[in-house]
């Protein structure tokens, strides 16, 4: 064996010892959040006393602080202080807002007095402000682990000169979702039956520990972690691009088979793509004496970028129309509050055991595991050998696959709960929103079993397809944007709560979101999604015909590998 094969299999090797380290601070992080965003709709109904839309929207927008964090998170990754380090602090900082968060369980006075018969005490300033400081911690924690972790791990084992690489790196990734799907799972049943059962002091004391355990797991393997240097911004280079496009903006475009188009020596970008045309001002040379020096570079970045540079911020720019249709289907994902409130006024007893009402989320979780694994053994193999391309569903097919399917979850959604209100005001519950109505909580499991199977096509196709379309030097902006469209789906979702909550009440009437859910119309508020989840749908249409196809550049990465060996080279001759 080769001393290069002998590096390889020694990397492969010392990456696998450090992937228990790793894949353990992902996992029980996991399982100690995905349970506390489950369960915090009961804890802020039962214990701070707000009414159920006063809950949703506070949720929405923990979700959304969550899923907007991750973009600054891979940007100060990628470009300042390193994967490790973003992930190190993150997990300190989350590790504290679960502290805070289980001290409102055990400080008496940090939240208000239990109710007296129908009277309830609101919660102070103060006291939301505590709370709202575990949940806001808890969020910039999110911000570094979730956008950092996944390509940390790949960072252990990727070795491009590897033969097997390719191999090994579709194995882990495998793996790795796979031990992610299983503490999400975890979570959803375990974690929340604790801390309905044993009250909430244990059931936030229970992932203080495990988010304690695993900050000490990532930091045990820490002397073992190979540890990739910060990059140039990306920042810096779209910034750069605006500018020297701003700045040329009076000037004529060459012809694509112009020898004035600027590119660093061995890049495959040779000329720009004709979408967007506008950005292809910020690589054309205007003189080569004054714009270039005597090796051939840029005197002014900022008055003359690469063309790579240019189809860089083009592939964002790109995107964006359909990324933007990821939010509406964001918000039908993120509807498990109300449904969580539905659940508790119906019979939960399956064979003698209850479900608690927060849990009912884990049948969308199994359906979508379940249907991963269907379609990729059994359909995709199956329009492999059927269809005349010789592929399964492109992905934008199954992203307009998972849309459709949201529009069909949100109309069960309404059909169950209007279901469900003519029953309690036939049994007399019209005034009595926490009374059991004698109708089986296994309604509600259809529209979670629609939502899984619409987040299995949509969700996962849109991480798919941002993947591709980005080049793997972007691979965390794509985690960060995808993780972008959730946080701007939640406060799109806590602005129409707010809207429908006040709109509909106006001129004397009952709102639909009422805090008496009997009484409200929450099934006209589901409806109100089906429309938009319709519109979304025609939106996607227009958006995937415009955007044309997802081949325009199929080698992103040849020249990342040539900057590489030049990069090598030119060490070696220092």
């Amino acid at each position: 064996m080769s001393m290069e094969q002998n590096k390889d299999t020694e990397q492969v090797v010392g990456g696998y010892r450090t992937m228990p380290f790793i894949i353990a601070n992902e996992t029980f992080e996991k399982v100690a959040n995905v349970g506390l965003h489950v369960n915090m709709i009961l804890y802020l109904l039962n214990e701070y006393h707000v009414d159920p839309s006063t809950a949703a929207i506070i949720i929405f927008l923990w979700n959304a602080g969550s899923n907007f964090m991750p973009l600054f998170g891979a940007f100060l990754s990628d470009s300042c202080f390193g994967r490790f380090r973003v992930i190190a602090w993150a997990t300190i900082i989350d590790l504290l807002g679960l502290i805070v968060l289980w001290l409102t369980a055990k400080i008496r006075h940090a939240r208000p007095p239990d109710c007296n018969g129908e009277s309830c005490t609101t919660p102070t300033v103060l006291q939301f402000l505590f709370l709202f400081s575990s949940l806001a911690l808890m969020s910039f924690g999110a911000g570094g682990i979730r956008p950092c972790s996944l390509a940390f791990a790949a960072d252990q084992i990727n070795n491009p000169k590897n033969p097997h690489n390719e191999r090994i790196m579709k194995s882990f990734f495998n793996w790795y979702y796979v031990s992610v799907g299983i503490s999400v799972m975890l979570s959803v049943i375990f974690i929340v039956y604790i801390q309905v059962k044993a009250g909430w002091v244990v059931g936030f004391g229970i992932p203080v520990a495990l988010m304690l355990f695993s900050s000490v797991m990532f930091f045990l393997g820490s002397f073992m972690y190979v540890k990739v240097k910060p990059n140039k911004s990306l920042l810096a280079g779209f910034a750069q691009v605006i500018v020297a496009s701003w700045k040329n903006r009076h000037l004529a475009l060459p012809p694509n088979d112009s020898d004035l188009w600027y590119f660093h020596s061995g890049s495959i970008f040779l000329q720009p793509t004709n979408k967007v045309r506008f950005l292809n001002k910020a690589c054309m040379i205007k003189n080569r004496e004054k714009d270039l020096d005597s090796n051939g570079i840029s005197i002014d970045p900022w008055s003359l970028c690469t063309v790579r540079q240019v189809e860089e911020l083009k592939a964002v720019i790109k995107v964006l129309p359909i990324w933007s249709t990821g939010i509406i289907i964001a918000i039908t994902i993120s509807q498990q509050s109300f449904s969580v409130v539905q659940a508790g006024t119906m019979k939960r007893k399956v064979h003698n055991f209850e479900i608690p009402s927060t849990s009912f989320s884990a049948f969308g979780i199994l359906t979508l595991t379940i249907w991963v694994a269907i379609y990729d053994r059994v359909i995709v193999p199956m329009l492999t050998k059927y269809t005349k391309k010789g592929k399964g569903l492109s992905l934008k097919q199954r992203m307009g696959i998972g849309i459709a399917l949201s529009c069909l979850a949100t109309l069960v959604a309404a059909l169950v709960e209007k279901k469900r209100r003519n029953e309690a005001i036939r049994e007399g519950f019209i005034n009595n929103p926490k009374g059991v109505v004698n109708m089986s909580a296994m309604w509600l499991v259809p529209q979670y079993c629609l939502v899984g199977i619409a987040e299995a096509f949509n969700v996962i196709g849109q991480i798919e397809f941002f993947y591709s379309q980005f080049p793997k030097t972007m691979s965390s902006i794509a985690v960060a944007l995808f993780a972008l469209g959730f946080g701007a789906g939640n406060l799109v979702a806590s602005l129409i709560v707010m809207v429908v909550k006040d709109g509909t009440r106006r001129g004397g009437k009952v709102s639909w979101l009422s805090s008496n859910i009997n009484q409200g119309h929450y099934d006209y508020y589901y409806w109100l999604l089906s429309i938009l989840s319709l519109i979304n749908l025609l939106y996607f249409f227009v958006c995937s015909w415009a955007y044309g196809s997802t081949e325009d550049i199929k080698n992103w990465d040849d020249e990342v590998d040539t900057k590489f060996e030049m990069t090598k080279c030119e060490e070696e001759n220092i």
